[in-house]
């Protein structure tokens, strides 16, 4: 028999903009205390001081509201973050891959402490990342961590989700005004792995549990994100002095482009999940994403959505990921590589004319050579994969005169 933990809490390890507008938001509103852990002092001194902050929706009706029962704790606080952890209702990560090792020795800890404590009330980890197969990643770095004997495959849920919300860089003028404050879409919806739970489902308005979990995975990186870069990389060629998605989407031409991408992707994810897609609600779903990118007061940028070029490019991600796809299923992929090659011309900059470091360590790989990109970076096989090879070289030299 599940003891009832104490009161209603849920600890987010990650206080930046996902999961400030929508874990906390979900939470908040149904009545748990919301338990920030982050590297940022002054985010956490201020959730301290405030116990609340504003969420502002932008759509052609700007909307905002509190984010109350908050609070933070600094993730060097070792002993408060592991006891937090030991007592909560249940936990989620918006950390993103490169952070999460980082925090995985205070979560076992934690995982250990409400062990001894509590073995009959296991934890349930929302995976709030934009990782494929992050369960499998958050379990391998785990078991490493804990005891041999530990029972994980029993006393942790680790919940992949498919993060659809969309949530804007933030200017500085806005930042100051407001630090806590953040900017996001009306969407609200969190698809989630309906099988994983350790514990009963929780009854939160917003969750949407789905039992192949996998497909709405791929669902979110092969349309949505795929259709952001595909908005930004050849955006940004037909419209380089754009600064914003609607920009470059009021050109119905390369709207239709961007629509017919997203749509060779829709015919991958057909031939992979029958029993679960149907061309008519992935058509839908893909005019609905195109109505949202447009959305102007949202005010999200070509460099937010395209910028990160060795992680957007990767060979599991959203372009090269849906391209290796389509050769394992045999079907066409011409235009998803178009995007992936105008991907190697994408020079956005932020407000302040910075690229990211890491794009500029991709500009001197692609320096090298597309074919330097196509391997290292998308891991395709130069044998093997000759065929995509030869069509990306003649792509990129086109778009090159």
């Amino acid at each position: 028999m599940i003891r009832k933990a104490p009161g209603k809490s849920v600890v987010i390890f990650g206080a930046g903009k996902i999961g400030r507008s929508f874990i906390g938001p979900l939470f908040s509103r149904s009545g748990y205390q919301v338990i920030f852990i982050d590297i940022d002092h002054g985010t956490i001194n201020e959730l301290n001081i405030r116990k609340r902050y504003k969420v502002v929706i932008k759509s052609d009706h700007e909307e905002q509201f509190e984010v109350k029962n908050v609070c933070g704790i600094y993730v060097n606080d070792r002993e408060a973050v592991v006891n937090a952890i030991a007592r909560c209702s249940l936990m989620a990560t918006c950390v993103g891959k490169n952070a999460l090792p980082k925090v995985l020795p205070l979560i076992s800890q934690g995982i250990e402490k409400r062990y001894a404590e509590q073995p009959d009330f296991p934890l349930d980890i929302i995976l709030a990342e934009n990782i494929r197969e992050a369960c499998t990643f958050m379990k391998k770095g785990l078991s490493i961590l804990l005891d041999k004997e530990f029972p994980i495959d029993s006393y942790v849920g680790l919940i992949e989700t498919s993060i659809g919300k969309m949530v804007p860089i933030m200017l500085k003028k806005d930042l100051e005004e407001d630090p806590l404050q953040v900017f996001a879409e009306p969407y609200n919806t969190l698809i989630l792995d309906k099988l994983a739970f350790k514990n009963p489902i929780p009854e939160i308005e917003g969750l949407a549990p789905k039992e192949n979990m996998k497909a709405w995975v791929d669902r979110k990186l092969f349309i949505h994100n795929l259709g952001h870069a595909t908005t930004a990389y050849l955006g940004g060629l037909e419209h380089p002095s754009a600064t914003y998605l609607y920009e470059v989407l009021s050109d119905n031409y390369l709207k239709e482009k961007v629509r017919s991408t997203m749509l060779q992707a829709a015919d991958i994810l057909l031939k992979k999940y029958p029993d679960e897609f149907t061309r008519e609600t992935l058509t839908e779903h893909i005019d609905d994403l195109l109505n949202r990118f447009q959305n102007k007061a949202l005010g999200d940028t070509i460099f937010r959505v395209g910028c990160d070029l060795q992680r957007k490019l990767g060979k599991e991600d959203r372009l090269a990921g849906a391209i290796h796809l389509a050769r394992e299923l045999k079907l066409p992929f011409d235009l998803i590589l178009k995007a992936l090659v105008s991907g190697c011309h994408f020079n956005a900059a932020d407000e302040a004319g910075n690229r990211l470091p890491s794009d500029q360590v991709f500009a001197s790989i692609y320096k090298r050579g597309i074919k330097e990109v196509l391997v290292s970076i998308c891991d395709f096989n130069e044998i093997i994969d000759n065929e995509v090879i030869s069509k990306a070289i003649k792509l990129d030299n086109l778009i090159s005169k």
